[in-house]
């Protein structure tokens, strides 16, 4: 790890050694470095941080002076937060629902940070105009690093004040969608800089701002043009970019053809291309790409490709055989022929990742004979291959030892048998996604000797059982993420199980398992490291389970309660005493009142909350409540209160930077499990 050496040059460094030469502390014995190497491990973990500051006036100096790094919820403490930390060199306002002008000339003009300043992003902050930014790009000459996604209200203006940085390496505008060539001409001419440029869902760019980019901004390696409106007028400019490494034209429906056959004339050294979803592009244009793109390492070819034009073909696999170099090939949603397959299976030999995700015509013929050549995988998405068999999965396991990555959901024809062969064979999988697969607990207790599992998704496997997941907490330590989404058979037994075995887990999905009750919740509360719940539909979990979780689980981050019935508002008061972490939370149909939800306003951190159809909600709670969390940035209310809550309430909220979604949706009596296929809404959609 790097050593950092913080100059002493500043009053407050000065004062910092002094007091640390008079002291009387062993600690202050160790050098600046050896410190700084402790805090660079503690530092990912902000809690550890904290409490590393908090021990004594010598620590909290020691980590003021180290920090670079940081991501405030609150622009009005960005003033003391600033003296604080002399040293910053990125600075992440991404959480903040309102940055004001007057916030960027305060940030820019603050003594140690115009220097130091080389990161900043913006991309979810909302109220900043071309006047603030006009501040932020002349006053901190050092910035490299800038991310304004999301800016909608963003005009010619704004992008012109950016282009006032002059040593602007990196530049993120995704769906800036009223900036204009003018704008990103502005861009071009200022920043010549310019190693990385993301313009994806920039309507308002053409060809002539495309072009203006790839003529003036020599250094770019990376390139997103992606969902804009250009064609293949702009290909020429953009071939002729010496560095070009990663080039994105997702969704660019003028590029066709004739100009992929332009673009494989330059760009020597390309290394990534996507073309996913580029309707004009067929089977025809393809194999001029292995033409052209010796040092390809990754193409995207997915989806958008309509299936009746484009199919992997021999013709196809045979234009992809100079790759030479080529290590990620993504197919996802193209028809795929047998003979297409077999093709593949011939070329491309450095392939480690290939995804043939919703791709229709993946048959055991193909499949095998293609993974039989690629023994080297090491990741292979299968999504909705609902054609293979246990013909395939033998294959694969047989032949790619080393896989660290098998998405296989909704691979309907496989039978229980094949996923034993996973366990026995596969000894590197780090995440595997079988939902809606056919596993029982005998696959389960073979699958858990794949002991450095990570991410295990098992949503809708309808055959498992406590038996089978207390196999995957006695062998799987690593685990960090676990979905068991309607898996009706787990119970409290197998949820604790995997508490005790895998104390590092972070995500827990046991959505619509209507056995789990407050005892699984209890188990789950032993895992410090969780920060993210979602029971939803568990109508056996009750205020207890969710005060357990509360108390210890100080990660926790996203929660997600809805249909829990028995859920009220003593579940809420320990989640504002001790969850200070949480940022979303579902309430609806629970049984949380105005009492409930105003008590979760202490929580500083909460942005994002869905509260339909509460029994005990008030339009006058619900006003408390919104006035009083003040960082809300998104809010999902049933259509009936808006009417009912006073409309200069709404406008101030707005003004604050609370989006809010009016949803009209009639209450739902929750429907037996056993028939839950029967629902109408659809439970996967985020609300």
């Amino acid at each position: 790890m790097k050593k950092q050496k913080l100059s002493s040059s500043s009053s407050s460094s000065s004062s910092f050694h002094s007091d640390r030469e008079n002291s009387n502390n062993p600690f202050d014995a160790l050098s600046d470095e050896i410190v700084f190497l402790i805090l660079d491990h503690l530092l990912p973990r902000s809690l550890d941080a904290k409490s590393f500051s908090l021990v004594c006036k010598s620590f909290y100096s020691i980590e003021s002076l180290h920090r670079r790094h940081l991501r405030p919820l609150r622009t009005r403490h960005l003033p003391s937060v600033l003296s604080r930390y002399p040293n910053l060199s990125r600075l992440d306002l991404s959480l903040c629902p309102r940055v004001s002008d007057s916030t960027l000339d305060l940030l820019s003009s603050f003594p140690s940070v115009s220097p130091s300043l080389r990161s900043i992003d913006l991309s979810r902050s909302r109220f900043f105009t071309s006047s603030g930014l006009s501040s932020l790009a002349l006053r901190c000459s050092n910035l490299v690093d800038v991310d304004v996604s999301n800016a909608t209200d963003m005009r010619d203006a704004g992008a012109a004040a950016l282009a006032q940085a002059k040593n602007l390496e990196r530049l993120r505008m995704t769906r800036c969608k009223m900036v204009t060539d003018i704008g990103i001409g502005c861009v071009a001419v200022g920043c010549r800089k310019l190693k990385e440029l993301v313009l994806k869902w920039c309507l308002g760019v053409g060809d002539l701002g495309v072009g203006l980019v790839a003529v003036k901004c020599k250094e770019l390696r990376t390139l997103d043009v992606s969902y804009l409106p250009i064609s293949n007028k702009c290909v020429p400019s953009i071939v002729k970019l010496p560095y070009l490494e990663d080039l994105f034209l997702e969704g660019c429906y003028g590029i066709d053809d004739d100009g992929l056959a332009v673009l494989k004339d330059g760009c020597n050294s390309l290394k990534t291309l996507d073309i996913s979803s580029c309707q004009s592009i067929s089977h025809v244009g393809i194999p001029s790409i292995g033409s052209g793109y010796a040092s390809l390492k990754h193409l995207n070819l997915s989806y958008g490709i309509p299936v009746r034009v484009f199919k992997v073909t021999p013709t196809l696999a045979d234009g992809l055989k100079k790759l030479s170099m080529l290590q990620t090939l993504k197919l996802d949603g193209c028809m795929v022929t047998i003979s297409g397959l077999k093709a593949l299976g011939d070329c491309c030999a450095s392939l480690t990742e290939i995804s043939l995700s919703k791709c229709a015509g993946v048959t055991d013929e193909g499949l095998s004979f293609l993974v039989t050549k690629h023994g080297q995988l090491k990741k292979f998405d299968l999504t909705c291959c609902r054609k293979i068999t246990e013909v395939s999965i033998a294959h694969i396991t047989r032949s790619c030892t080393a896989l660290t990555s098998l998405r296989m959901e909704s691979c309907t024809l496989v039978p229980k048998e094949a996923f034993m062969l996973i366990g026995q064979r596969c000894a590197y999988l780090e995440e595997l996604d079988l939902t809606e697969n056919e596993i029982d607990d005998e696959g389960l207790e073979y699958i858990s000797r794949c002991t450095r599992i990570r991410v295990l998704k098992l949503g809708i496997c309808l055959d498992i059982t406590d038996k089978g997941l207390s196999c995957i907490g006695a062998s799987c330590p690593e685990l960090i993420e676990l979905d068991l989404y309607r898996s009706a058979g787990v119970t409290d037994t197998g949820i604790s199980s995997i508490a005790r075995g895998c104390p590092n887990l972070e995500m827990i999905n046991v959505a619509y398992c209507n056995g789990i009750t407050d005892t699984s919740l209890a188990a789950l509360s032993k895992c410090s490291s969780l920060n993210t719940l979602e029971c939803r539909g568990c109508p056996l979990v009750t205020s207890v389970g969710i005060s357990a979780v509360a108390v210890s689980c100080r990660q926790l981050t996203k929660l997600d309660i809805k249909k829990c019935g028995n859920i009220d508002d003593s579940g809420m008061i320990p989640l504002a005493r001790h969850s200070q972490n949480l940022r979303q939370i579902n309430l609806s149909y629970t049984s949380v009142t105005d009492v409930g939800l105003l008590s979760l306003a202490s929580v500083s951190c909460l942005q994002s909350m869905t509260i339909l159809h509460l029994k005990g909600l008030t339009a006058s709670g619900l006003a408390a409540a919104l006035l009083a969390c003040g960082g809300l940035t998104k809010v999902k209310l049933q259509t009936l209160f808006r009417s009912k809550l006073p409309h200069l309430l709404l406008n101030h909220l707005e003004a604050r930077g609370c989006t809010f979604h009016w949803r009209n949706k009639v209450f739902q009596v929750e429907v037996d499990a056993k028939c839950w296929k029967l629902q109408i809404e659809d439970d996967n959609t985020v609300e």
